[in-house]
């Protein structure tokens, strides 16, 4: 009889995934833990990639709270395979277990009150701890302030700190401390501006804990970005660091190939794995490509309807802002993300804004440059998914294209069906309403991309490819048909010294096209209809070439 599998959508909970629900093995990462780990590691993954689901794994593996109900959680995985050396830490620590992402307040004043109530609720967890002769009797005014909710500041930012000192002592072993989502609450700060109160806040409440805790055995966090900049790490020379980029621990979160394979075949559905693999995959840590653990858990809920399910719950707020700030040389390259985009020492965070993009998970490393050379490395947009997505949270920043949905469609109406004299009224539109000469100025490039980014919601009943070689050369942006699709189009562009030369510089573009074979990519794929465009651009004008059809 074929066995039922349930998939675990929005479930965190490790013992409520093991006990209901269908489970992908994870627990090599508690064996990596155990045969070596930093004093505090810190692993940055994009939202909804499995963090809190692994910090639970963690949690349950490790405490000693309920250890022998626990163990059972752990039969026939791949930790307990690995000997019975791995299994014999299963349940030996004082655990704190911790999760911010939750706290996402409006003002400095809350986001206090929001962390007593979290240290609150971990203090009730160890209550019995007040029944101790370890503590001293200043030991347990403290833990009792902290029950009421009523402690200052100070008393706050180190109330993890203390935690930990009591339950070594009464345990007489050092902690573990888990810290689920630690950059939440500064995310919210920068929402609502009180950034800077926030980061020193939470940069003496990480300290405490972290830097030279005699009582800590070590520390796991997890957290979408690094908050670096601002030194929130500065004093800890003893972190580690697994990003998106580097670091290691590359599969413990998120789906392999393997596992998706498995995966297919164990609900029945083998042959939809490339379909999975086109949607879902693409992701790139350290150099092993991974799945978004969400959007396939969610494929299978919705019996095999490939969709975009990594919606933006999360109300990314400092992304919003940077790409409403970006600059015309980023809005090119953002827009020419459609194909690939080549940017200098992204790992190293020397531009926010790509640097958000990469940890947020709307794009991934295609290659990991030698670090030595100073070489450029190559970035791209993961998936089918991201690319569906990137035109939604990521164009309309860009283009500016919200509003004017009518005249887009129309706009993409008249070109695919070659109807020049529309495409370039309503090109010429868009031109007049959204570019400035400042921007204009920037020649081909900016209209390169600003075309780019209008055809990107062509996508993905379009392929819409930029700056490939094909034929003797390579052209500017060729829109291919998908499925039910029929014809296909080439684009040239050429930019003018003045208005009266538009016409011939559009012909040049337009006789290009046709001198270098650029459709012989067309006529590979077996594309027999492609409406080729020579555009000519001047300032906030443009004028249109088409060659008729055969």
């Amino acid at each position: 009889m074929k066995q039922h599998y349930v998939m675990p959508v929005g479930v965190d909970d490790f013992r409520q995934v093991r006990e209901k629900y269908y489970y992908v093995d994870k627990t090599d990462f508690i064996k990596k833990l155990i045969d070596g780990h930093a004093a505090a590691t810190l692993i940055t993954r994009p939202r909804r990639f499995g963090k809190t689901l692994a910090m639970s794994m963690l949690y349950y593996f490790f405490t000693l709270k309920e250890a022998e109900r626990n163990r059972v959680l752990f039969e026939g995985t791949k930790v307990e395979a690995a000997g019975e050396r791995y299994m014999a830490e299963q349940g030996t620590k004082p655990v704190v277990f911790l999760s911010l992402k939750d706290i996402k307040e409006n003002s400095m004043g809350d986001m206090l009150e929001a962390f007593a109530s979290l240290m609150k609720k971990a203090y009730q967890s160890f209550r019995y701890l007040l029944e101790s002769e370890v503590l001293y009797p200043e030991d347990k005014e403290s833990f009792q302030a902290v029950l009421s909710g009523k402690v200052s500041k100070v008393e706050l930012q180190y109330s993890l700190s203390n935690l930990t000192d009591y339950l070594a002592r009464y345990h007489k072993k050092n902690v573990l401390v888990l810290i689920d989502e630690y950059d939440a609450p500064i995310q919210a700060a920068w929402d609502n501006d009180y950034y800077p109160e926030a980061i020193n806040f939470v940069r003496n409440y990480l300290s405490s804990v972290l830097k030279s805790n005699p009582h800590l055995d070590f520390a796991v966090l997890t957290g979408v970005l690094r908050i670096a900049k601002e030194s929130i790490f500065s004093s800890l020379n003893n972190l580690k660091v697994a990003s998106v980029a580097a670091g290691g621990l590359e599969e413990v979160m998120g789906f392999t190939h393997a596992e998706i394979e498995q995966m297919a075949k164990d609900f029945g559905v083998p042959e939809k794995y490339e379909e999975i693999k086109a949607w879902y995959d693409g992701y790139n840590f350290s150099g092993r490509e991974m799945y978004n653990p969400w959007s396939v858990v969610s494929y299978f809920e919705n019996n095999c309807q490939a969709a975009a399910y990594w919606v933006n719950t999360s109300g990314n707020s400092i992304l919003s802002q940077l790409l409403e700030n970006a600059t015309v040389a980023q809005t090119n390259e953002l827009t020419e993300l459609m194909e690939v985009i080549i940017y200098s020492d992204i790992s190293e965070n020397s531009d926010a804004l790509y640097s958000m993009l990469l940890n947020t998970g709307y794009l991934t490393m295609a290659d990991y440059p030698d670090p030595y050379t100073g070489d450029d490395c190559t970035m791209r947009i993961p998936n089918w998914e991201i690319q569906t997505l990137f035109k939604k949270e990521v164009m309309r920043y860009l283009t500016g294209i919200g509003s004017d949905a009518k005249m887009l469609k129309k706009l993409l109406s008249s070109l695919l069906t070659g109807k020049a004299a529309d495409f370039e009224a309503e090109l010429s539109g868009f031109l007049c309403a959204m570019a400035s000469f400042y921007d204009t100025g920037a020649k081909e490039n900016f209209y390169h991309g600003l075309v780019l980014g209008l055809l990107a919601t062509l996508m993905p009943r379009f392929e819409v490819v930029s700056n490939r070689e094909a034929g003797y050369g390579r052209f500017d942006i060729a829109i291919f048909p998908g499925k039910n699709q029929t014809a296909g189009a080439l684009l040239e562009f050429k930019v003018a010294e003045s208005e009266g030369e538009m016409t011939i510089r559009a012909k040049e573009a337009l006789a290009q096209i046709e001198e270098n074979a650029y459709t012989a990519e067309f006529e590979r794929r077996g594309v027999s209809d492609v409406w080729q465009y020579g555009i000519a651009f001047c300032g906030k004008k443009c004028h249109i070439e088409r060659k008729a059809q055969e």
